[in-house]
């Protein structure tokens, strides 16, 4: 098998290089309104943003800084398929502007954004993203009543792209070939996300740093497995440092990424250099997790065609993960070539 996974530095609120439908999956992490080290970024996209915090005017700023994410939620109503779903991670922000401190509800403003664009809003996961400090409050100590909740969760939002659920062939082999395991729908699909911590980046790129927020790969990979196929194509347009695409390669599906700088190219080109062993770890951890449970359970009443262990239900019997065999670069492109992978 083989993906493709294509870049694009160009900016996101006019895809042109994408066809309607190009895409059955979107996942993404914006850079987060009123977070400060997005600022300059915001600012460069609209001159209103540095207007309205200089003035400490901090709601005109947040409209504006979601006004100026606005056209990439236009695009992505174009170039998603029909029925295809768009997660998008977000956290809120808390900041003081002038002598006001509050919080600035991000993911409420999506929602209503993605809502008022067509998009029909599902349940979300609140990813609990814990910090590293025993100071669980933000404020004046001890004393009530002004100390503050320290924010500790994430949002991931789930959007349709439409009324309608994607269509596919009865039996489609790589539908069921996708399949996830019994106990990982279980977790996966929980409201509530603990365990998968955030990532810091150690990118050695001058101030690349300061400018990348990526969410660690495990996000993006769960969200592939749960809602794309072996064929479909995962896009990014808030690229940063390719963790969506470098999630996809491992799951064996095909992307296409969206990013304004270009020095994030050499970021992701460092971190391909091991994305072979990154494959086989994360299945290899998927079989053995599975294995595991297998041996706990007396109710599993079908053979894995692939494997040798027994599943807990019909549609998990097709099941077949995919590693990385090799990779090359093709200009603003990479080709992946996928095995089988048989747990070795």
């Amino acid at each position: 098998m083989e993906t493709q996974h294509r870049i694009h530095v160009a900016d996101a609120r006019e895809m042109a290089a994408l066809d309607d439908g190009a895409a059955e999956l979107v996942v993404t992490s914006p850079p987060y309104p009123m977070i400060e080290m997005w600022d300059d970024l915001f600012a460069d996209l609209d001159s209103e943003v540095a207007d309205a915090l200089a003035s400490d005017d901090g709601e005109a700023a947040f409209e504006a800084m979601h006004d100026a994410l606005a056209p990439v939620w236009d695009e992505l109503g174009r170039v998603l398929v029909d029925g295809g779903i768009a997660a998008i991670n977000v956290g809120d922000a808390t900041r003081s502007v002038g002598d006001r401190f509050r919080l600035f509800p991000n993911h409420a403003e999506l929602v209503d954004r993605l809502r008022e664009r067509g998009f029909d809003l599902l349940p979300d996961v609140l990813w609990r993203k814990p910090v590293n400090s025993h100071a669980k409050f933000m404020g004046s100590g001890m004393v009530p009543p002004n100390a503050y909740p320290t924010l500790e969760h994430e949002y991931v939002l789930l959007f349709r792209n439409g009324p309608e659920s994607r269509e596919f062939a009865t039996g489609a082999d790589r539908r069921y070939e996708a399949a996830y395991f019994w106990e990982e729908r279980n977790r996966w699909f929980s409201d509530l996300w603990t365990g998968v911590q955030g990532e810091t980046q150690a990118l050695g790129h001058g101030d690349l740093r300061e400018r990348s927020g990526a969410f660690p790969v495990e996000v993006p990979y769960r969200l592939i497995n749960m809602y794309s196929v072996y064929g479909d194509t995962v896009l990014d347009p808030f690229w940063g440092t390719g963790t969506t695409s470098l999630a996809a390669m491992v799951a064996g599906r095909n992307s296409v990424g969206y990013e304004l700088d270009p020095e994030f190219r050499e970021v992701f080109d460092d971190r391909l250099a091991g994305v072979e062993s990154l494959a086989d770890r994360r299945n290899r951890a998927r079989l053995a997790d599975h294995r595991e449970f297998a041996a706990g359970e007396s109710d599993l009443g079908y053979e894995a065609e692939h494997y040798d262990f027994r599943v807990k239900t019909r549609q998990e019997r097709e099941l077949r993960l995919y590693t990385v065999a090799d990779w090359r670069r093709e200009g603003d492109r990479y080709v992946v070539d996928h095995r089988p992978f048989d747990g070795a």
